[in-house]
């Protein structure tokens, strides 16, 4: 069976327990990659990853991006969201069915 991973750090992640997911609180940008990489080989199909850490990771979850498994996603986190995983959603949708139709242009 599959399991689910949230990374970030800990105010942000630790509610996501109550909802069975594994929380890895991690801020060092060489850390939270190696655990990524580890969560990603470990049986995880989908790493929520907030967009503060996320931003540091970049080149890491990258090497996810074009693979069935794990599901890499950008949430927001306790200190605010920076709109990035909403572009993230969109260029996913604009990838898939060709043209924008969630957002209809307007993120």
């Amino acid at each position: 069976m599959y399991k689910i991973a949230v990374m970030g750090d800990r105010d942000s992640i630790y509610g996501f327990a109550a909802l069975g997911m594994t929380p890895v609180a991690e801020t060092d940008p060489a850390a939270a990659g190696r655990k990524l990489r580890k969560l990603a080989e470990g049986g995880y199909a989908v790493i929520y990853v907030t967009e503060a850490l996320a931003a540091q990771i970049e080149p890491e979850i990258d090497r996810y991006r074009e693979a069935g498994l794990p599901a890499v996603i950008l949430i927001p986190g306790a200190y605010g969201n920076t709109g990035r995983g909403m572009r993230d959603v969109k260029k996913s949708v604009e990838k898939a069915v060709g043209s924008d139709i969630i957002f209809g242009g307007s993120l």
